[in-house]
This record gives structure tokens, C-alpha cells and sequence, in this order.
């Protein structure tokens, strides 16, 4: 059945936008994003939403195009999967990535979407999707590692009203709510996605109220077109015409032994237009690391990252969406057939952004990032409470960690933070308060950031001491390729993770793994990676070098890789300026006088035959189209 939406009759006429009314307009709107996400964790339960914001906002306009927002979701996506009339008061929900043309990418995400009304006609959408903590299946946290189908990951739920003209589907409600674990949970966060979606509505209605619907609407349409002027821009300077660029990067397994996957993006400009390219991408992976992403999603994360490089006070949008032509290749990595598994796309997320660095930078290499952005690790625990006052009481853990951002032209990467900006730790008092652990430590670990003239940012190690029995399960990766450093940066080490007993022994276990039992006493090591380095080392500042070993960020060893020798005596490290002299003189008389552009680290096989040496794993098997 086709989509119908029930407005007024009649277009509107465009009118002339000042450049005053446009800047309240626009800033109107940034507030009202912003308002959304404070709706949000001010409901939400779960901690994955309520303290480290695992969730996206966006606005948009008549037709579906974002005007604000952060990354993810398509509304024209959704829409094509959506038959049925759209009406005032409604509310639609899914969390089916096949169903909505990959708005979203996995089943834990539920997407909200709400249609705004003014004087009978739609002028917009708010949109927001948040990740669900449990959305059922087999396993706690609906991330089974092995799963090879999305039947396995929980409950998936179609494209429908939520609410339809304001009335609340509680049936339906409730069949979903049965299949989780933790129903008052995913009942707050829906809640919370809800009433942020609905404020953003309000904000647009006043705004249509203040300014007119006409002068509302030319305004989202001058901030579509200012985007699309400033990237067409941009191509023309940063891309030459005819050239292809291609950059590959790899995704070390994908939870059931094989790997690594090779993700190979090219660019080439023709005329005003670009055209991305993910042929030659492996195929789709029989365990969940797929990411199935849209072209028009490709679009969104290569213009934040086009438009946040060169002017980041610009309000990105979908404007510029014209400009760029998109190939993905059925069957591939990012757009496997259904009913091929997603659950664990967090790392193909990360790997966009080290791909559009690596791409987008070999045209200006002083422009260009490290890796490291990586992945976005996640520990997940869960158990029932074998003791007192909670004997039964069932508990359940998701977090989001962190791990080195890569150095950059401006500076060094930041130390154990999220490759996404807004996202924030879990406070430990949190943790040891609602849960039944300890965190023993979590620091950042010295010479973990791949040496550069600007040091990629260090890994961390957080060490979780368990102290009710339990199962515990990881989503992670860079434990078999390392995060590459550029412009003769070197790059960062590679993450592992382990548990040690109370009897002594230790076992490692790998990047992505779920249903790992764990007792009172055992002290889970969740080692992240390190970012990769960017510059020369040798041209950092000593006395900078021996300031960071001074606080504990690099060893008196690791300060040899930047070809710095220090002295013991007093009570901070001091620089011995002869013997850094001389040091750097033979380093540098032992190098290639030109510097690589990428240092990738090993050649992947390299890497595999020499995997269970170095990590104690077993090397994954390369994939095969079939």
C-alpha cells in the first residue's frame, strides 16, 4: 500500500530569509537537538543510554532531510519501508535494519520517528534512535558473538504505530516488552526517545508559530543550500578531477574464527560530483560484524567529516547529499543479505571514519588523521545475586569503553576516549553501586599511542574485579592489526583482553566473546588500543616527551622510540641533551630519508602467521566470496 500522509492542502509559497532570522532559526534548531538528548537522560534508565548517551538525535524537514543532527538514521529510508497513513499524533517505531533500508544497524537500536504538524501539514520530522541494553535473544545484552543470523539477536520489530493520532498501541507494547530481559528499561529509554522526539516537534511548531511556516521552511531550505555551496566547494579544491583515491583497512575476525576483512573504499571526483566506492570490500561475514549502511548514511559520514575539517561552526545537514554518488556492492561486508547477522557492526562504524581518513588525506597528508578510531568497545556482565537481601535478583551490565583517539595534525590524540564525541564514561561509583563488582583500576597505559610528532592517544586498561558469579561477554577489535600512524607516525599497539584467577592462573580471551562464566575474585583486564602516531617522532619536543614520562604516559624506554635518552637525577626525569643528540642522529641515519605516508605496521600475513605467538589466539581463516 502506498504511503499517504494526511496535510492540508496546498504548497507553501518560499519566502525571503534574512540573515538575522536565519541564524535564530538555525540556532533554534541546534538547541532543540541538544534539548533532545537532555529529554532523553533525564528518562532513560539504562545506563548505556542515561549515562554514556548511546543514542542519536535529528530534525528534519518536509521530506526527510536532516537539518540537525548527529550521525546515523535516514528518515527517507524508513519511510520507503513504511505503508500506511501518517497522521497527527503519531508515533512510529522500529528496530528492523532490513525493514527501513538501514536507518538503522542493528536490532538493539529502536528507532523513533515522529511526523510534525502545524495547521494540519507536516513541516518536519523528529527522529531519534537509542540503544536498547537487552532486546532479548540467547544471550544477555543481545550480542551473541557467534550469532550468524539477526533471528538470534532478539526481538526485531517492524516498521508501526507506536501511537497512532496520539493513542498508544499498549498490545503491541507489551508483546515486545515480553521478549526482553529487562522490561522497565526498554520501557523508560522508548519513553524517553518519545517525549524527546515530541519536544523537538513542540520547538518546531513555535518556531513555525514565531516566524510564519514560509519563512520556516525557505529557512531549512537556505541551510540545505548552504551546505551543498560549501561542499561543492570543497570537492573542487580537495579533489582532483578524473583521479580515484583508494584506501583499505581491515576488521581483524568476526567472532567465529574467520578474518581479517578487508574494507576497501575508493573516491573519484567528475565534475561537481563525487562518487564512493566500497567494491572490492570482502564479502559478507558468516558471524555479526557486518555493518549494513545505506548510501545515504555513506553520505552523511563522509560530509561530517568533509564539513567538520574545514569549518566545524557550519550546522551539517543533508544538503549536499546530490553531490555524491554511492556504490555498495550486494552481498558485500556493508550490505549483506538478509537475514545475515548485525549485532556487532559497532567496529565497521568505527572503521569509516579510519577509512575516510586514510582516503581523504592523501591529498593534503598534513591534513590527514592516524587510526585509531578503531571500534567502540563493549563489556557486557550479567548474573542473579547468590547471596542476601538480593538472593535471585537478576542484574545486567552494558557499557561502552574506550580506547586511543589517533594523533592528528593539531595535536595528540586524546587518551582512553570514544570515537564518538558526545559519548562519556560510566562513572565508577556507578558501577560499584548498582553492580556486583569493583573497578580495581582504569588508567590509560604508557606507550600505548603509537610515537609521532604528535603521539597517538594511549589505550586503557580497566580492570573489573567480579564479586558475584556471573557471564560476561566483549565486543572489540585491533587485537590482530595494529591502528597505522602516518607521516612517519608509527602506530599504536594492538588491545587484549584476560582474566586472572584467584588461584594464579590466566586466560586470554578474544576480541569478541559472550557467555564467559566468571567468579567472586576473578579481575577481568579489558585492554584497549592505542592511536596511531602522526608525524616524526624524532621532531617531538624532549622536554615534552620527558614531561609525559614524568606522568606516566610514556616509560623511560618508550621515550627511545622518540630518540630521547633521560637522566635519573633529581625527582623528575630530565632530557640528556647530548645523548638525545646523538641518539636521533643514528635513528635517523638508519630510517629511509623519505618517511612513509602510512605505516600500516606488519603485512597481514605477517600477522597471521605469527597470531597465536604474540596474542595466544588462534589466527582467524582469510574469507571467501561464495
Amino acid at each position: 500500500m502506498a504511503r499517504i500522509i494526511e496535510t492540508a492542502t496546498g504548497s507553501v509559497e518560499r519566502a525571503e530569509v534574512d540573515p538575522v532570522t536565519l541564524d535564530l532559526i538555525e540556532n533554534g534548531l541546534r538547541n532543540a537537538r541538544h534539548e533532545m538528548d537532555e529529554v532523553l537522560f533525564r528518562t532513560a534508565l539504562s545506563p548505556g543510554i542515561r549515562e554514556q548517551h548511546d543514542e542519536v538525535p535529528l530534525i528534519a524537514d518536509p521530506d526527510g532531510k536532516m537539518v540537525v543532527g548527529q550521525f546515523g538514521l535516514s528518515i527517507p529510508d524508513f519511510l520507503d519501508g513504511f505503508d500506511g497513513t501518517i497522521e497527527e499524533g503519531d508515533v512510529l517505531l522500529t528496530s528492523d535494519p532490513y525493514a527501513c533500508g538501514a536507518a538503522i544497524s542493528h536490532a538493539n537500536d529502536w528507532l523513533v520517528v515522529v511526523p510534525v504538524f502545524h495547521e494540519g501539514r507536516v513541516v518536519g520530522w523528529s527522529a531519534m534512535f537509542g540503544h536498547m541494553s537487552d532486546v532479548g535473544g540467547k544471550t544477555p545484552s543481545s550480542m551473541p558473538t557467534d550469532a550468524r543470523t539477526i533471528y538470534e539477536e532478539g526481538v526485531v520489530i517492524p516498521p508501526f504505530k507506536l501511537y497512532a493520532k496520539g493513542v498508544p498501541n499498549e498490545d503491541a507494547l507489551r508483546i515486545i516488552l515480553n521478549q526482553v530481559r529487562m522490561p522497565d528499561w526498554n520501557r523508560a529509554d522508548l519513553n524517553g526517545l518519545v517525549a524527546a522526539c515530541r519536544t523537538a516537534s513542540r520547538r518546531v511548531v513555535e518556531m513555525c508559530e514565531r516566524f510564519g511556516t514560509a519563512t520556516y521552511l525557505s529557512a531549512l531550505d537556505s541551510l540545505l543550500q548552504r551546505n551543498f555551496d560549501a561542499m561543492k566547494v570543497l570537492l573542487a579544491m580537495v579533489f582532483e578531477e578524473g583521479r580515484t583515491l583508494s584506501f583499505t583497512d581491515y576488521i581483524c575476525d568476526d567472532g567465529v574464527g574467520n578474518g581479517p576483512y578487508e574494507l576497501k573504499l575508493s573516491l573519484t571526483r567528475t565534475g561537481e560530483k563525487v562518487h564512493l566506492d566500497f567494491t572490492g570490500s570482502s564479502p559478507q561475514a558468516a558471524g555479526p560484524i557486518n555493518y549494513y549502511i545505506n548510501e545515504n548514511l555513506t553520505r552523511m559520514f563522509f560530509g561530517i567529516y568533509m564539513i567538520t575539517v574545514a569549518d566545524p561552526q557550519i550546522l551539517w545537514n543533508d544538503g549536499f547529499y546530490p553531490l555524491v554518488d554511492v556504490t555498495i556492492p550486494d552481498g558485500s561486508y556493508w550490505k549483506p543479505a538478509h537475514p545475515a547477522s548485525l549485532n556487532g557492526r559497532n567496529h565497521g562504524i568505527g572503521r569509516v571514519f579510519d577509512l575516510f581518513g586514510g582516503l581523504l588525506g592523501q591529498t593534503n597528508p598534513a591534513l590527514l588523521n592516524a587510526a585509531g578510531f578503531s571500534s567502540s568497545p563493549h563489556f557486557m556482565y550479567s548474573g542473579h545475586y547468590s547471596g542476601g537481601e538480593r538472593k535471585g535478583e537478576w542484574f545486567q551490565l552494558y557499557s561502552i569503553g574506550f580506547g586511543g583517539i589517533p594523533g592528528r595534525p593539531l595535536g595528540d590524540g586524546p587518551d582512553g576516549h570514544s570515537l564518538w564525541p558526545s559519548f562519556t564514561n560510566i562513572p565508577c561509583e556507578y558501577l560499584e553501586s548498582y553492580y556486583p563488582l569493583r573497578i580495581e583500576k582504569w588508567e590509560t597505559i604508557a606507550d600505548t599511542g603509537g610515537p609521532g610528532l604528535h603521539r597517538g592517544g594511549n589505550g586503557v586498561d580497566v580492570a573489573y574485579v567480579f564479586e558475584e558469579p556471573g557471564t560476561i561477554a566483549i565486543h572489540d577489535d585491533r587485537w590482530l592489526t595494529y591502528p597505522w600512524g602516518v607521516n612517519g607516525g608509527h602506530p599504536g599497539t594492538r588491545g587484549t583482553k584476560w582474566i586472572d584467577h584467584p588461584d594464579g592462573t590466566r586466560r586470554v580471551l578474544p576480541s569478541k566473546c559472550h557467555d564467559v562464566p566468571v567468579a567472586p575474585g576473578d579481575v577481568l583486564h579489558f585492554v584497549t588500543w592505542g592511536g596511531g602516531g602522526w608525524g616524526d617522532p624524532l621532531e617531538r619536543d624532549p622536554a615534552l616527551v620527558a614531561l609525559e614520562v614524568d606522568r606516566g604516559l610514556v616509560t623511560a624506554e618508550g621515550a627511545r622510540r622518540y630518540g630521547v635518552v633521560l637522566s635519573g637525577d633529581g625527582d623528575r626525569p630530565t632530557v640528556d641533551a647530548a645523548a638525545t643528540a646523538t641518539l636521533r642522529d643514528r635513528m635517523r641515519a638508519d630510517r629511509p630519508a623519505e618517511l612513509p605516508v602510512f605505516d600500516m605496521g606488519p603485512p597481514i600475513e605477517e600477522l597471521l602467521a605469527r597470531c597465536e605467538e604474540e596474542t595466544g589466539l588462534p589466527a582467524p581463516k582469510r574469507p571467501v566470496w561464495t
